[in-house]
């Protein structure tokens, strides 16, 4: 007697575009957050397998897939016949299988073949996807005359992202099914609806409503939104916490990144929920920023003080990463308190942290202090406030100028305050 297997129930929407993964060879999905697409998707290729057919899951990324094979092979845990966490793949009694792979490979697929190919996150692929596709993946599924599915929610208007392109382009032959957040009534309406209030309009329009938005030449955090009636905030009087982000770099020269620091104090239950209390940015050379880090956890424990931080100071947190990791290192010998940034936020790339913080910034729960506001130094030869000129300066769909180290700090700090189920 064949074993069974329990599959997640789907709402209106997901059954109307899962029924057309039949029906159509093609089929691309438009979709807002929360909609609910990796659900289907997860589904969709278990209950294929299930059925002995082949799938061939395609994701931007080793990382980004395993989650999804953890949970598939739990679905599908009964009726398993082998498996391989490091292959990423699953292969059932019935003789199906869903085989996972990257698409930082432009050969992924190669030599396989398959009933149903599922491109998920197709819009994280800025470049390369169309000729991976058609020199990689399609050919896969040539003997079984088998269907591809691909999904993702916008990432800008990009005619080189050729899920922008199965999108808007009829002649390529996509089916579109176009899926806003809303979409999903498991979801609470009202906290729907609020949404557009809570995020700038073009963050809700692409992120929600599954719009292809165009960011050419749109401010992204405007320095209005860090101040109170025009105004910066003075330090508070109390807080519970007070933590600093360094971004770094192991080069120095003009093209390089340079070494950035910006101060926050935390308050969790009242009062401003984040205030950036400093800042500072300058080229150091590797072999002395050891020596300057301790300078870092003082000025926390300074400012600690000023603020009447609760909790005082939790030290500062560093990307695991190149001239991060021998920090981190050093920090740890020197029993300074420095930690490593979580790295799904460091994988987020800059535009990706920059969209996970945009409403928090956007309902206010951001400011800037008096302190940081009016504070100007020379930085590769230009004094201004480089931590507002780099923040509200900050343009999505442009190449971004290399060095933005305090942009980093800042989208970091908001990110590791704030961040929720709602955030990064």
């Amino acid at each position: 007697m064949k074993q069974s297997v329990k599959l997640q129930e789907l709402h209106a929407k997901q059954a109307e575009i899962g029924r057309a993964f039949n029906e159509s060879r093609r089929v691309v999905i438009r979709c807002g957050r929360r909609f609910g697409k990796t659900t289907l998707l997860e589904r969709c290729a278990s209950k294929w397998a299930y059925n002995g057919l082949k799938v061939g899951w395609f994701g931007p990324t080793y990382k980004l897939n395993l989650p999804t094979y953890k949970r598939i092979l739990r679905t599908v845990q009964p009726v398993v016949y082998s498996k391989s966490k490091i292959d990423q793949v699953i292969e059932l009694n019935s003789g199906g299988c869903i085989e996972f792979w990257t698409l930082q490979d432009e050969d992924a697929g190669r030599s396989r073949f398959y009933d149903r190919v599922i491109i998920d996150e197709g819009s994280l692929v800025p470049k390369g996807l169309r000729s991976i596709w058609e020199q990689a993946i399609a050919p896969t599924l040539l003997d079984r005359k088998g269907h591809a599915i691909m999904a993702g929610t916008p990432k800008g208007i990009d005619p080189e992202n050729f899920f922008y392109e199965a999108c808007t382009d009829k002649t390529l032959g996509w089916r579109e099914f176009h899926a806003p957040t809303a979409s999903n009534p498991m979801l609470d309406p009202e906290a729907v609806a609020r949404l557009k209030d809570e995020y700038p309009a073009l963050v809700y329009q692409q992120e929600y409503l599954a719009d292809f938005v165009d960011w050419n030449g749109a401010a992204f955090f405007s320095e209005e939104s860090l101040l109170v009636d025009g105004e910066p905030v003075d330090y508070p009087t109390r807080c519970d916490q007070v933590f600093a982000v360094v971004d770094t770099a192991l080069k120095d020269g003009l093209e390089h990144d340079g070494t950035a620091v910006t101060y926050f104090a935390r308050n969790v239950i009242t009062g401003t929920p984040l205030t950036i209390l400093d800042w500072d940015v300058l080229q150091i050379e590797g072999a002395l920023l050891e020596s300057w880090l301790p300078t870092v956890a003082q000025r926390c424990e300074e400012l600690a003080a000023q603020v009447g931080a609760r909790q005082g100071s939790l030290g500062g947190w560093i990307e695991d990463k190149a001239s991060g990791i021998v920090l981190l290192q050093q920090a740890k010998r020197r029993s300074l308190p420095f930690h490593p940034i979580d790295e799904k936020l460091v994988d987020l790339g800059k535009e990706g942290r920059a969209l996970s913080v945009s409403g928090y910034v956007h309902r206010g729960e951001v400011k800037i202090s008096r302190f940081a506001h009016d504070k100007v130094t020379n930085y590769k030869g230009q004094t201004r406030n480089h931590l507002i000129s780099q923040v509200c300066g900050f343009r999505l769909g442009t190449k971004t100028p290399h060095h933005q180290d305090l942009l980093d700090t800042f989208c970091y700090g908001v990110a590791i305050a704030l961040g929720d189920s709602d955030g990064y």
